[in-house]
């Protein structure tokens, strides 16, 4: 009886945090000394304003997934951090926060996961 209790009350538990939105969960961290060489000038050109190497760099990113924390439309932007060896952008990306920028995720895997950048 106790192990249908168990069962039954970790099917439960599943169900609730299945419903969560995925912005629910911080997202882990990262040191900018973990990010890939790319990546530090990625983030030395957000510092400087630019300008970016790709057309697409500063764009809204909009969160559809809901991986990052709720904000306000407009509050994030994309920027591409170059995966050597590419023909295109690649799947490489930091997303900045607030206007000028003050909260910094890398997502290696093209918005799947995020890390905040620890600075």
């Amino acid at each position: 009886m106790a192990s249908r209790l168990l069962t039954t009350l970790f099917a439960i538990l599943l169900t609730l945090l299945s419903a969560l939105p995925a912005a629910a969960f911080q997202p882990a961290q990262v040191t900018v000394a973990e990010l890939p060489p790319e990546a530090l000038e990625t983030l030395r050109l957000i510092d400087a304003g630019g300008p970016f190497p790709y057309r697409r760099d500063g764009i809204n990113f909009q969160n559809r997934e809901r991986r990052l924390p709720e904000q306000p439309r407009g509050y994030y932007r994309e920027h591409t951090v170059p995966t050597p060896g590419s023909r295109d952008r690649g799947a490489r990306r930091i997303v900045s926060g607030d206007k000028p920028p003050t909260v910094f995720y890398y997502t290696a895997d093209h918005y799947k996961t995020f890390r905040r950048i620890r600075r």
